[in-house]
């Protein structure tokens, strides 16, 4: 069975998106419309910008969306998913590949998400480490046991579990999970504890715009970060959608379960190939590919 993932966060690259801007009028169209409905030229910053800029948030979030959902229509009856997942920010891709989202609702949405993750981030100071080397059991008692706010964040592999909170817990737990055996506790350049409860007030402000958002039934079920489970219902796909910002990416167990459930081929649709090497963490046996419009 074909699975199709959609990265996250932190696989934008500058120049990311060129050659399919470059490759028919469609992907230009698609672009451009983007362009207008963000009101600023977010293809000048993704083809030629600097990392600085791309790295913000209110950018790198609609460019990843963008190249990864552009590349996906672009592959036309090539793209035939049995099933999809993204990770993080790259669920609402795979919601607008599988045809449950418009392209322009989809990009609408991840431009509030971004901006609304921004302002959550500037209310508290607060970050992410990665954990290399533990067990996910051992992280979980180490972090409820730090008084600050410190949570499992991402479940990305087999050994690595990105953990969230505030600057102060994520240090300490840094600390504990060292002492307990962790290879590597190394803190994350990034402005904020992304899928903990200090994104409330993200989570809060995002629900309204995905309530207002129409959704339909998807072509394929949509393994969900919230849960590691597919849906096809519109109204637990709006739920997960919601409970995703202050809850863990189960990323680990969303690639088990699309095992499981008979996945035996893994696409990368997007930037990068972060998620293929998750995948290889979790079964080196099964293929992996870069979505490719060769």
């Amino acid at each position: 069975m074909k699975s199709y993932l959609f990265p996250g966060q932190g696989a934008q690259f500058v120049g990311m998106g060129k050659d399919l801007y470059d490759h028919s009028q469609r992907a230009k169209s698609l672009f451009e419309n983007a362009n207008e409905i963000l009101g600023f030229r977010i293809t000048d910053i993704m083809f030629s910008g600097t990392e600085e800029d791309l790295k913000q948030t209110n950018v790198t979030q609609p460019a990843i969306f963008l190249h990864s959902v552009i590349l996906a229509k672009e592959l036309g009856n090539d793209f035939q998913p049995d099933m999809v997942a993204g990770h993080s920010l790259g669920e609402f891709s795979a919601l607008v590949a599988a045809n449950a989202i418009t392209f322009e609702d989809g990009l609408r949405l991840v431009s509030a998400r971004a901006n609304a993750m921004q302002k959550a981030c500037e209310i508290r100071p607060s970050t992410m480490a990665a954990i290399l080397g533990l067990d996910d059991f051992t992280v979980e008692d180490v972090c409820q046991r730090i008084s600050d706010i410190v949570v499992p964040a991402n479940y990305n592999c087999p050994g690595q579990l990105v953990i969230s909170g505030t600057i102060e817990g994520i240090d300490k737990a840094c600390e504990l999970l060292t002492a307990a055996g962790a290879k590597r506790a190394l803190k994350l350049n990034v402005g904020g504890a992304f899928h903990s409860p200090l994104m409330e007030a993200a989570r809060v402000e995002l629900q309204a715009a995905i309530e207002a958002t129409e959704l339909k039934e998807p072509i394929c079920p949509v393994y969900q970060n919230i849960d590691a489970k597919p849906y096809k219902d519109v109204s637990s796909i709006k739920h997960n959608l919601i409970a995703q910002l202050t809850g863990a990416v189960r990323w680990t167990q969303t690639i088990e379960k699309m095992l499981e459930h008979g996945a035996d081929s893994f696409t990368e649709v997007g930037p990068g190939s972060v998620l293929q090497g998750l995948v290889k963490k979790v079964n080196r046996a099964v293929e992996t590919s870069s979505a490719s419009l060769s």
